[in-house]
C-alpha cells in the first residue's frame, strides 16, 4: 500500500520539477530538496524579504523509501549538531569551537548518507545561532535541547536520493503574501531569539561543550537529553 506524504517547499518561484543534484551543498543536511509538511511554514520560509513567495505543493509516495529521523527519541541534539557541522560553514569564535567540531564528528556523528529522506530540525538563523553558542561554550547541552523548541521554528524533510526525487508529484502552488508571511517569519525568529537570551542570562549548571570533551562524554550518556517526539 502506498504511503503518501504531503510536502511543501517555500521558494521565490514555482518549482514543478525539482532536479536531483541541484541545490546548495552547504545546507543543513547537505544537497537535497528541503520541504515541510506545513503549508503555513512553507509560506513563511518563502518570504525572506518583502517580496511575495510561492508555496509549492507535492505528494510523495514513501513506500520502500528509507528515512532518517534525527528528531526521534533515538537521537539527541548532539547527533543533529554533528551532522550540521559537517555541512554548514561554522567559523569558530573560540579555541574550544574547533575542538568541539572534531569531537562531535568523532563521537556523535550519524551515518546519514544513503537515506532517501532526512527529517530533522531546520537550522535557520536562530537555530544556527543556538548551535554556534553551544560550540563556543556559551550554553549547556540542556539549554540547547530546550532552545531547539523555542519559537516553534519548524521541522523539515529533505528529499535526498534520486529515486525519491523521481517520486515527487507536483500538485500545485499558492502565493505567499509577503505583507503577511514576512512579518510572521520575523516574529517567530525574534521570539525564539528573545526567549533564548532569557534562558542563557546568567550562569547555568549542566554540561558545557568543554565538559563534554574533558569528560569524554559519549552518545549513550544519560545526562544528554534525548529528543521527545
Amino acid at each position: 500500500m502506498a504511503e503518501m506524504l504531503e510536502l511543501y517547499h517555500g521558494s521565490p518561484v514555482i518549482v514543478k520539477k525539482p532536479e536531483y543534484g541541484r541545490g546548495r551543498i552547504h545546507n543543513d543536511y547537505g544537497q537535497g530538496f528541503y520541504c515541510t509538511e506545513s503549508e503555513e511554514l512553507a509560506k513563511e520560509w518563502a518570504c525572506s524579504s518583502l517580496r511575495d513567495g510561492i508555496a509549492n505543493h507535492y505528494r510523495l509516495d514513501t513506500s520502500q523509501l528509507s528515512e532518517l529521523n534525527l528528531a526521534s527519541e533515538e537521537y539527541s541534539v548532539l547527533n543533529w549538531i554533528a551532522v550540521l557541522v559537517c555541512n554548514r560553514v561554522f567559523r569558530p569564535g573560540t579555541p574550544i569551537a574547533g575542538r568541539a567540531k572534531r569531537y562531535l564528528q568523532d563521537h556523535f556523528m550519524v551515518n546519514y548518507q544513503g537515506y532517501d529522506l532526512i527529517r530533522g530540525y531546520r537550522a535557520d538563523d536562530a537555530y544556527y545561532d543556538f548551535a554556534d553558542a553551544f560550540l563556543n561554550n556559551a550554553m549547556t547541552v540542556e539549554q540547547l535541547a530546550a532552545a531547539m523548541k523555542l519559537g516553534k521554528l519548524g521541522e523539515q524533510i529533505v528529499v535526498k536520493s534520486k529515486r525519491a526525487f523521481e517520486r515527487l508529484e507536483f500538485i500545485g502552488c499558492s502565493i505567499a503574501d509577503a505583507s503577511r508571511y514576512y512579518p510572521a517569519r520575523k516574529l517567530r525568529s525574534d521570539t525564539a531569539d528573545q526567549e533564548f537570551r532569557k534562558m542563557t542570562d546568567g550562569s547555568e549548571e549542566g554540561l558545557y561543550m568543554i565538559d563534554v570533551i574533558r569528560e569524554k562524554v559519549r552518545n549513550d550518556d544519560p545526562r544528554i537529553p534525548r529528543n521527545i517526539p
